[in-house]
């Protein structure tokens, strides 16, 4: 990297933040060369365009299967992938299309639209921001996003972009369908009973965000989003056909092929203590995109509502034993948001923090 002599990165950061461009504008504005703040060190870059064979890929669930071999089949790829996709989950084909389409236009507006939903308010309502952690991180990646709060407090109707308000909150529905489908499925593969995440409100608060990853004239310089892992219970992601996900299974980082009508499910850091570690919170991270057409990747965020009266969390208590005894700690609300909205997306996930 450059030399860091009389570069002043904060002020670099504070005048793109101010901008209200995004990385979006300065994608539009035609640039060769990438603004320094987005430059990351060699050694996060080391192996980007290198990944693991084609032939292994995260695992594909047909929810439309005999529900004993799904269980098998999503507690498998929970406890060895923390990824998978799902096809036949009762979304239709065109609420797919309609939502990507409708976060793509709301990106593609000319900065004047966009800039009044420009914030940095990340535990409520609605945001349009480039880089959630833009003042943590120590570069910024190459992407924006339009975040809404759907549950337990909605955004107001009228504070979601009108050009994407109505798939947005059908969106929700959609996915709040999937998730309680999955988890009561992640539930039983645990050996617990079919409602016992429903009743631990395990899917009652959720955040969409509709990230765009316009192209890059520099991608081997930059990501689209670091390896991180995900704070919550689970994620679920649907994107378009420019691929640039990828999952770190073992050494090895596996490109995710984006299939038809598909969804993308990962576990969370929560989930991953809470089931005392037998399903696996990973590391993913998103390439920078270098083909001219934009990658639309839409995640909702699926977290717990209800904390325990005591008001801390660990490993559920069925599920230790003599011969499994707990291996995290119990943790407090305060610690699980401040482990995320204090620093930059970082693989220093609570998991490792809670160890016991």
């Amino acid at each position: 990297m450059a030399s860091s002599v009389g570069y002043d990165r904060m002020k670099e950061v504070k005048e793109f933040d101010e901008s209200k461009m995004g990385v979006k504008g300065l994608s539009d504005s035609g640039v060769s060369t990438i603004p320094r703040m987005f430059l990351h060190p060699p050694e996060s870059l080391s192996g980007l365009r290198n990944p693991s064979s084609p032939s292994i890929q995260i695992p594909i669930i047909d929810l439309s299967n005999e529900r004993t071999e799904i269980v098998r089949q999503i507690r498998d790829a929970a406890t060895t992938w923390g990824f998978f996709q799902v096809t036949n989950h009762g979304i239709p084909n065109s609420a797919l299309n309609d939502t990507v389409s409708a976060i793509k236009s709301f990106h593609e507006q000319p900065k004047e639209a966009k800039s009044k939903f420009y914030s940095r308010g990340e535990l409520g309502g609605v945001m349009y921001a480039s880089n959630n952690d833009l003042y943590r991180a120590e570069a910024a990646s190459w992407h924006d996003s339009l975040q809404v709060w759907m549950a337990p407090e909605a955004a107001p109707a009228e504070e979601i972009p009108e050009i994407c308000r109505k798939e947005v909150v059908e969106w929700d529905a959609h996915v709040k369908n999937v998730a309680d489908k999955v988890m009561e499925l992640l539930g039983l593969g645990l050996g617990l009973d079919a409602g016992k995440f429903k009743e631990l409100t395990f899917s009652d608060g959720r955040a969409m965000v509709g990230h765009i990853y316009p192209y890059c004239p520099q991608p081997d310089l930059t990501l689209g989003i670091t390896p991180h892992t995900d704070p919550g219970i689970i994620t679920v992601l649907l994107q378009n056909e420019i691929q640039g996900l990828q999952v770190k299974h073992g050494d090895d980082w596996v490109d995710v092929k984006p299939i038809p009508g598909g969804l993308i499910i990962n576990i969370g850091d929560f989930l991953q203590i809470v089931s005392n570690g037998e399903y696996k919170s990973v590391q993913h991270r998103v390439l920078a995109n270098a083909a001219k057409e934009p990658r639309i990747s839409i995640v909702t965020f699926i977290n717990l509502v209800k904390w325990r009266d005591s008001g801390s969390y660990g490993p559920l208590p069925e599920l230790l034993t003599l011969e499994k005894p707990a291996i995290y700690r119990d943790f407090t609300r305060q610690e699980f948001l401040e482990n995320f909205y204090s620093k930059g997306l970082d693989s220093k996930s609570l998991v490792e923090k809670i160890k016991l």
